[in-house]
Parts: structure tokens; C-alpha cells; sequence
């Protein structure tokens, strides 16, 4: 019998090594159980569980285990290309979904009700430190940049990741601050919807401008690809978020999350492809497929990616922070004025839009502290500027360093703030039936 044609190129497809897959269990399993506990902690004391989940993988990496035991940490964490890419697989998909979600959980509809304020609040709110995060990048010294990279790319990656916010951040924060239901809460959330719009279209931009270079043309083919994208997301939004609300009640939620999930990754997979960030396609599926009746009511899905997936990814995220390298003065100068300028830059643009838009000096400083938490968005730009090389490890941690710093203060700040603002009628007949339902926007614990 004649050999099949296809034959000759045929190549059975190796097994894993059982060395390769114990060790990948013993990392997913461990860092996944320490992620858990000190997540838990963290809500414990008042703060997010992002910061639990990046301490184990602080304490799993070079800064502490590293150092303390690195016979152990060579072998659970071996220095081997294809070891730490099946761990990063999982963290990929825990962060495409989580950023799916997130788009999931925007409310549009907030920002169609109260666009004029909210347009003017956020566009201060991110031009502001977007120019502080440019001017940074390009007076920092010239060992923070790595080799090869073009400084005005490297520092229009800064100011992204100094002009984001968080809206998974801010909206837990409001909802166990009991503030989601003011005025000035309503107007943080839409203002940070905006915010995270802008924002993934620029990392989209900027992250096309590392890969193809800042010629003229390149980045004129980096945007026109953006908005060919931000086209057809509009024109089959409708139909995509119809065909699924007719779809759900027959599915279930069950089937219908194998749904959601494929149709994010799909469109992760084509923004990659058309050389845009994998991210930026996740987040616009979520945003389509989102809504009232949408991705942002399937409570499961939501328990299994912000439970299992997402912290998998922060662990990961964690594990590349090396605090030790804080020890040099030059880095340490560096975070210093990074993080000065990222919540200096956010309070007084949220501070200047608000004031024109004839708020209070207390209604600008609340708006203010809500814009300044950046959170999971800035943990995934971070590694986003890491793995492609657009940021050294050192200007990584600082990255990092500043999403945990900006979400641990805005609590307090908002707090202090609110106090000064007396709740109207309005607002006490708004808040009564946000005790009893949870809102769409809230439901993501980032």
C-alpha cells in the first residue's frame, strides 16, 4: 500500500517530560494555595487581594526565596526556557480572561448618562499623568532603558502605564465603601470607563510602535489597525450581544461560559495576529459581549477566573519582581519620582477636570483618589512592557510597585474625602436598592 502523502512529514508528538509536568504541578498547585491564603489576608487588613497575590509570588522569587534558599527555588522554579512557558501559559489565559471580564463589566450606558463631565474628568485625568509618565521616560538615566529600545517608545510605554486606572479596583473599593451609590461614585466609575478605554488603545499603539519601530508609517499602520478593529467591534457588537442573550436562557450559563471564554480568546488571538496587543482584543470582546443580561451576570465564570485563573497570573507577575534591585540608588530615585509623579499627575487632573466642570474642592480630591487606582491594569501592562522588552526588570518592579501603592491608598483617601460631601436625597433613594443587588460594574475583586 502506497504511503500516504502526508506521511513523510508526520511527526508523533513528543509527551511531556514527567519531570517537567511534576515540577509544573507542584508550581501551580503551591503558588496557587500561597496566592489563596495570602489574598486572604490581605482582605483581612483592608486591602486588595492583589497585593496578597503579588507577595507570594514576591516571596516564591528571587527577592526572598531566591535568596534564602536557591538550591530549593532552582528546582521548583528551574531557569529553563520551557519550564517557566507552561507556567506562563496558564498566567496568559488568566489574564486575558480577567481583562475580558473587566470590559464585561463597564457600564456604557454610565457613560452615555453623564459623558460631558465624565469625558472632561478623565481626559485631564489621563493627559495629565500620560505627560508626566513621557517626561520621566525621557530624563531617566540611560541604564533604565533597555539596550536596543527606542527612548521615545520606552517612554511613551511609561506614561500608559501612569496614565491608566482600574475600574475592577475602584468599583470593589466603592461598593464595600458603601459611595457607589453618590454622585461622585457614579462619576468615578464612568470616568474610569473611559479611562480604560483610552488606555488599551494606546498600549494597543505604543505596543505596535515596539514591534514595527516609530517610523512615520509605522505608526500611522499601528493606529488605522486600532481603529479597524474599535469598526468592527462596533458594527458586530449589537449582533454578537443579541445572538448571546438569545442564546443563554436555552444554553445555560454552564455552556454559555465555554462560549464566552472561546469568543475572548478567538479575539485575543486576532488582535495578536494583526500585531496589537492579545489583550486589547480580550477587553473589547468583553466590552461586546457585556451588559445587564452579559458576561458581566455569569456569576461562575466570574468565581473562576478572579479564584483560580487571575491569581495564577499575579503570582506569575510577582515571581519577575525582584525588590533587591530597589537597593540601587539610581532605581530607587527612579521609583521615587515614578510614583510621585503617577499620583501627583492623576489628583490634579482629576482635580482640574472636575473644577471645571464646577465641582467642589472635596468632589475633585475624591475623584481624584477613585482615578488613582491602577491596580490589575497596571500589573498586566507591566508585563506587557517586560515581555516585550520595552521595560527592564527594574523599571518592571517599580511598574508593579506603583499599582499596589495607588490601590492601597485610595480607601483612605476616598474616605476622608467623602466625609466632607453630605449625601442628598437623591443619593439616599439611589443607595437603597444598591444594598439590597449587587450592581453589574462591582462584581470583579481585582
Amino acid at each position: 500500500m502506497p504511503a500516504s502523502p502526508l506521511s513523510a512529514d508526520y511527526r508523533p508528538i513528543a509527551n511531556l517530560d514527567p519531570h517537567h509536568l511534576e515540577v509544573f504541578l507542584l508550581q501551580v498547585g503551591g503558588l496557587l494555595l500561597l496566592a489563596f491564603a495570602l489574598g486572604r489576608i490581605a482582605v483581612r487588613l483592608g486591602l486588595p487581594p492583589i497585593v496578597g497575590e503579588l507577595t507570594a509570588g514576591v516571596l516564591a522569587g528571587p527577592s526572598v526565596l531566591g535568596h534564602l534558599l536557591p538550591g530549593f527555588s532552582g528546582w521548583i522554579l528551574p531557569h529553563e526556557v520551557e519550564q517557566m512557558h507552561l507556567l506562563d501559559a496558564v498566567g496568559q489565559l488568566g489574564v486575558l480572561l480577567l481583562v475580558g471580564l473587566t470590559g464585561a463589566h463597564l457600564d456604557l450606558g454610565l457613560v452615555r448618562r453623564r459623558g460631558a463631565t465624565a469625558a472632561r474628568v478623565s481626559g485631564f485625568g489621563i493627559v495629565v499623568p500620560l505627560a508626566l509618565g513621557v517626561a520621566c521616560g525621557l530624563l531617566l538615566p540611560a541604564t533604565l532603558v533597555p539596550d536596543g529600545v527606542d527612548r521615545g517608545t520606552f517612554a511613551l510605554f511609561l506614561g500608559v502605564a501612569l496614565g491608566i486606572s482600574a475600574i475592577p479596583v475602584i468599583a470593589k473599593t466603592l461598593l464595600e465603601l458603601r459611595m457607589l451609590h453618590r454622585d461622585v461614585g457614579q462619576l468615578t466609575l464612568c470616568a474610569v470607563t473611559i479611562d480604560d478605554l483610552i488606555g488599551w488603545i494606546l498600549l494597543s499603539v505604543v505596543s505596535a510602535m515596539a514591534t514595527t519601530g516609530v517610523q512615520t508609517g509605522g505608526v500611522l499602520w499601528a493606529v488605522a489597525k486600532v481603529a479597524l478593529v474599535l469598526a468592527l467591534a462596533l458594527l458586530a457588537g449589537p449582533l454578537a450581544r443579541r445572538a448571546f442573550r438569545t442564546v443563554r436562557p436555552r444554553l445555560g450559563d454552564a455552556a454559555c461560559s465555554a462560549i464566552v471564554v472561546g469568543l475572548v480568546l478567538l479575539a485575543a488571538a486576532g488582535t495578536q495576529a494583526l500585531g496589537l496587543e492579545a489583550v486589547f482584543g480580550a477587553f473589547l470582546a468583553g466590552v461586546v459581549l457585556g451588559g445587564p443580561d452579559g458576561v458581566g451576570r455569569m456569576p461562575a465564570l466570574d468565581a473562576a477566573v478572579m479564584n483560580v485563573l487571575a491569581p495564577v497570573f499575579f503570582v506569575t507577575a510577582g515571581l519577575r519582581m525582584d525588590l533587591t534591585a530597589l537597593a540601587r540608588p539610581v532605581v530607587l530615585l527612579a521609583a521615587a519620582v515614578l510614583l510621585a509623579s503617577a499620583i501627583a499627575g492623576k489628583f490634579a487632573g482629576a482635580y482640574a477636570g472636575a473644577r471645571l466642570s464646577r465641582l467642589g474642592h472635596w468632589e475633585g480630591l475624591a475623584l481624584g483618589a477613585g482615578m488613582n487606582a491602577r491596580g490589575v491594569i497596571e500589573v498586566v501592562i507591566a508585563m506587557v512592557g517586560l515581555r516585550l522588552g520595552v521595560l527592564p526588570p527594574e523599571m518592571y518592579t517599580v511598574i508593579v510597585l506603583i499599582a499596589v501603592v495607588t490601590s492601597v491608598m485610595a480607601p483612605p483617601v476616598l474616605r476622608r474625602s467623602m466625609a466632607h460631601l453630605e449625601e442628598s436625597d437623591e443619593e439616599r433613594e439611589r443607595g437603597r436598592p444598591a444594598a439590597v443587588r449587587e450592581p453589574a460594574g462591582t462584581a470583579s475583586p481585582a
